[in-house]
């Protein structure tokens, strides 16, 4: 019987008649190739987050509850129509509303943003008076921070360093390419401030919104037109607006007999810090910090690089000026690039271990040359048409193609052995033929299996290329990346690896003789295949026995979604009591700091307490990050320097730390929100009831076996001094409420006046209470109140004033009112913490209407791993029917899947064996797998189908042992180029960039070991007596 001449047949035949050429193309894809990797972006990880809007509003004295309620859910009310909205989250501080809207993936985020701009412009009119119209926070990466630096000095004041930061690197900063936003924590930001001396007030009858007038008149700046005479046009220039606090300080208020009352007389006029909602330090010294965020797709290697050379431009004068630059207090790009070496150095070690092997089996030069070549070529065409789609490089996609290394070179392999045998026997036989018939005949002789085999990997590989959320995003890269490739190597095999045997193999023969370890390696097989044909039974009964045995030990590994990174760099998150100030913060920070300093592992530490100015997080002041940085460590001393930095901050009591990396984190909050792998959501309509649910779940949580940093993410307590306006007493006076909270809100949150511009620095100008009376709270009491009869009443008698405990943030998940306790988990599986808190959680006397849902990595992995279930069925069931065309019968069809499960056995006890547990990375694993163990079963069985179809030998015991030794090689080969090309990966899975990549391999190189003795021992048992060949007419791809 002979094969069907088809497209595959007509593009082998033009490699072949046109080699040339087709070397020619090769060589231009490699010099192609080769530009795309050098302009490639390279990062971490792809961009995991869905497209994401964040909304701020401001709303100036207004406290947590009357944001939510006048700010927050009109703008919430307004988002929510929008059609490809997934989820809204927003949290509702004081003066400050902030909105995240998370869209589907698969929409445009350009398109998201103008649909939220569009709404948000039809209710901007409809807020309060005083309300900001809301607006878009600047659109960042996945990652969002590309660098943290700092500024301190030994001469230099706050004030100084915070206006070099502002007005120097801020704005040089923000000019590099690439970056998306810089918020500036810490220093003293200067203003010029009318502190007013109540007194005084009352003595020159004054009203406060008489001195805010008249700050605002003395900082104006007025435009005056120009002069037009016969010949030319004279602009005509003001100026007179007060630059300095002497100058302000003149200003009239009003006259008098005798004079004039100026700003002077009635509040102190200079140069003060504005009210900071945040602080920092670096090394336990005060300092200013600033966190620059990435663009959008940036490119974090090219922005980093971009913005350390503008900071080197402006090294000297910051060293002139007496200022010490922190450049380097956080550089996610460390890491990239170690990440990146580590998983491209596997690939290159892999790479001459498989060149090695091939040397091996091969036994000539040439023929492990040729099959070589499949390696770069694929490679680099995988590459081209990522950088074309805009895929980057990072550890998921160069991941994807380290492990698929060994299948590179496979299809050529294939080829190359197939046309060497050939080519060896037409040689030596009767009557030798053209080689380049020779060569097409061999080529084509095992297109058809290698093409089926390609196909099945590709099919096998559509769940992870389905996946969804964060999983999918994160995944899906790795396998577009090992589809690429594979799917070049088959291209490569079919048409670069014939023109290569015809060029370098045809015109010397080779030589006749096997290689050694070739021949080595058969004899022994051949005994031992003959042993296990004849214990057939035996030997399957204790494969079966064994698969039960690894189906059982399932049970009993843990669960998680990612692997701990080994970034080389940890963020402490340390919650106070609420209320804590400032300035406490900063003090217990300094000690935390020198405890973690003294850790012979800690490079740097720095802390930023509160929050900036318009930040998108709405930190308080007894909330703080503290950057971890350390030396350089290997995986399993970042472990144990992990483990130690916990160690150090048990004994702050009273503070409540959690301690992560940052990678992780982000990885978390776009799960969640949070920067926690466990999230417990409490959802009703009353605070206090939520905040005493929160409470409950707290104490849950910390009491289960391997919680650590259990945190209420809104926790009541903050205390508050409440001023409760009296209706009668207002109306005694004739004051309308407004009036008197406008006092009230510009004696301790200011009045802004106006602005005072000199050169490219602008400094506001603030009307606020003198600092010494409006930090003390019985002050409050006292604060003068201007009534139309002009008559001065002290606040006491016009409100209820008293102490009392409210909350600072109130939280919204879904347009609901919500309590979020986190935690994170030590010393047992996520997985199994989450069950056991379900559990416990279920136990609670909960308030009536309230109702809780878990979120974060544990829900993570379970939605990936049903997801991965459904398509895994559906590509199983494509597969399936893919099969039954390729084999022609069914019982063909139930060998092949038979042997998959089987598979598993060594996966299994591989994760089992090495203490791991079952991450997404392990379940891509088992996906790569099956493809693999697929490949060889359907190399075999065709095979099989050609020696009795083709070649006219008869299905017997011979010609079973004759199609197992024959392709013995090439399976041998396959497996031993794959393990081999994923021992680095395994065996570096504590490295950076390894930490996903390593379980995969660790689960395929287990795997391997099982499903290749099964391939090579078991199947051809089990196909004598259960396969059908040569009864149908034999396939070809036409």
């Amino acid at each position: 019987m002979t094969l069907r001449r088809g497209p595959l047949a007509s593009i082998v035949g033009f490699s072949l008649h046109h080699r040339l050429v087709v070397l020619v193309l090769a060589a231009l894809l490699v010099a192609y190739g080769g530009i795309s990797l050098g302009r490639s972006t390279y990062d971490v990880f792809p961009e995991f987050a869905p497209p994401q809007v964040s909304v701020q509003t401001e709303a100036q004295g207004l406290d947590p509850e009357q944001v939510e309620t006048l700010v927050t859910q009109p703008v919430e009310n307004a988002i929510n129509g929008i059609s490809s909205l997934e989820s809204l989250r927003s949290q509702s501080i004081q003066g400050l509303s902030v909105i995240t809207a998370t869209f589907d993936p698969g929409t445009d985020v350009f398109q998201d943003r103008q649909a939220v701009a569009e709404r948000l412009a039809t209710v901007a009119s409809s807020l309060p008076t005083g309300v900001a119209a809301p607006t878009m926070s600047p659109l960042t990466s996945s990652t969002s921070t590309v660098l943290v630096v700092g500024l301190t000095s030994p001469t230099r004041s706050l004030m100084d360093l915070r206006t070099i930061a502002d007005w120097t690197l801020k704005p040089a900063l923000l000019a590099v390419p690439g970056v998306s936003k810089i918020s500036v924590f810490g220093g003293d930001e200067r203003e010029l401030q009318v502190q007013l001396l109540p007194a005084r007030l009352v003595q020159y009858d004054v009203s406060v919104e008489d001195v805010v007038d008249a700050a605002q008149r003395a900082s104006g700046i007025k435009g005056a037109g120009f002069i037009e005479t016969p010949n030319q046009r004279v602009t005509v220039r003001t100026r007179g607006q007060s630059l300095t606090p002497a100058e302000l300080a003149a200003t009239v208020v009003k006259h008098v007999d005798g004079g004039n009352v100026t700003l002077g007389d009635l509040a102190r006029v200079i140069a003060a810090p504005a009210p900071a909602p945040g602080a920092a330090t670096i090394g336990g010294k005060a300092a200013v910090q600033l966190v620059i965020s990435e663009q959008y797709h940036g490119n974090t290697l090219e922005v980093t690089r971009s913005i350390e050379n503008a900071l080197a431009t402006l090294a000297p004068e910051l060293r002139r000026q007496g200022v010490v630059l922190h450049g380097n207090l956080f550089r996610p790009a460390d890491f990239i690039t170690t990440a990146t070496t580590n998983v491209r150095n596997s690939l290159l070690v892999g790479g001459v271990l498989v060149v090695v092997v091939l040397f091996l089996f091969l036994a000539n030069v040439r023929t492990a040359l040729i099959s070589l070549v499949a390696i770069p070529l694929s490679l680099l065409a995988a590459i081209t048409v990522m950088h074309a789609s805009g895929l980057s490089l990072n550890t998921m996609t160069l991941g994807g193609l380290a492990i698929a290394v060994g299948l590179l070179v496979d299809d050529a392999v294939i080829v190359v052995e197939n046309i060497h045998r050939r080519l060896r026997e037409n040689e030596h036989g009767p009557a030798p033929k053209p080689p380049l018939g020779v060569v097409l005949a061999a080529t084509l002789e095992v297109r058809s299996a290698v093409v089926y085999a390609t196909l099945a990997i590709a099919l096998v590989f559509i769940p992870v290329l389905g996946m969804s959320g964060v999983s999918g995003r994160l995944f899906a890269p790795l396998g577009v990346a090992y589809v690429l490739a594979t799917l070049a190597s088959l291209v490569v095999a079919l048409t670069v690896t014939p023109a290569l045997c015809l060029l370098f193999l045809a015109r010397r023969p080779p030589h006749e003789h096997e290689a050694a370890a070739v021949r080595w390696s058969r004899a022994r097989y051949r005994g031992l295949l003959a042993r296990v044909d004849a214990h057939w039974r035996a030997v399957l009964l204790g494969i079966v026995a064994l698969a039960v045995i690894a189906v059982a030990t399932v049970p009993f590994l843990g669960g998680a979604f990612l692997p701990e990174l080994k970034e080389g760099h940890y963020i402490a998150h340390m919650a106070l009591v609420p209320g804590t100030s400032l300035e406490q913060s900063i003090d217990i920070g300094n000690r935390v700091s020198r405890s973690l300093l003294a850790l012979p592992f800690v490079r740097s530490v720095a802390q930023r307490a509160g929050r900036a100015e318009l930040a998108d997080d709405t930190f308080g002041p007894n909330y703080s990050e503290i950057d971890v940085a350390l030396k350089p460590l290997g995986g399993e001393e970042s472990e144990a320097a992990l483990a130690r930095i916990r160690k150090a901050l048990v004994p702050f009591v009273g503070a409540n730390f959690s301690v992560n990396t940052f990678l992780t984190e982000r990885v978390d909050e776009t799960l969640s929100g949070y920067t926690a792998a466990v999230t417990v959501n409490l959802y009703g309509s009353d605070l206090d009831a939520l905040d005493a649910g929160a409470a409950d779940i707290g104490r849950v949580l910390s009491a289960l076996r391997g919680a650590a940093d259990v945190q209420v993410q809104s926790p009541p307590g903050s205390p508050e001094l409440v001023v409760r306006l009296r209706p009668q007493a207002l109306a005694r006076w004739g004051l309308p409420p407004a009036d008197v909270l406008s006092t009230v809100q510009t004696a301790y949150q200011g009045a802004m006046a106006g602005q005072v511009y000199a050169g490219a620095t602008v400094t506001d100008i603030r009307v606020i209470l003198l600092p010494d009376t409006r930090n003390r709270v019985a002050a409050l009491g006292a604060l003068p109140v201007h009534s139309p009869s002009g008559a001065y009443v002290p606040l006491r008698e016009l409100a209820d004033i008293y102490e009392d405990a409210g909350r600072y943030v109130v939280l919204h998940a879904g347009a609901r009112r919500v309590q979020t306790v986190t935690a994170n988990v030590v010393g047992r599986p996520v997985g199994d913490f989450v069950a056991e808190a379900k559990r416990a959680i279920g136990r609670l006397a909960l308030p009536p209407g309230s109702y809780v849902e878990f979120g974060g990595t544990a829900e993570a992995q379970a939605r990936s791993a049903r997801d991965l279930l459904l398509s895994s069925a559906l590509a199983g069931i494509a597969l399936v029917l893919f099969l039954s065309v390729v084999l022609g019968n069914g019982r063909n069809l139930v060998l092949v899947l038979v042997n998959v499960p089987f598979a598993l056995i060594g996966g299994i006890l591989a994760v089992f064996g090495t203490g791991g547990s079952f991450s997404v990375g392990s379940m891509v694993g088992f996906v790569t797998l099956f493809g693999i163990t697929l490949r060889n079963s359907v190399m075999l069985l065709s095979h099989y189908e050609h020696l009795v179809g083709v070649e006219g030998e008869p299905w017997n015991i011979a010609t079973a042992r004759r199609g197992a030794e024959e392709r013995l090689a090439p399976i041998l080969m396959t497996a031993i180029v794959t393990a081999l090309g994923l021992l680095p990966l395994a065996l570096g899975s504590g490295e950076p960039g390894r930490e996903i990549e390593g379980p995969m391999a660790l689960v395929i190189l287990g795997g391997l070991f099982t499903s290749t003795a099964l391939n090579l021992l078991v199947l051809p048992a089990l196909a004598l007596r259960y396969g059908r060949f040569g009864d149908r007419e034999a396939h070809a791809i036409a």
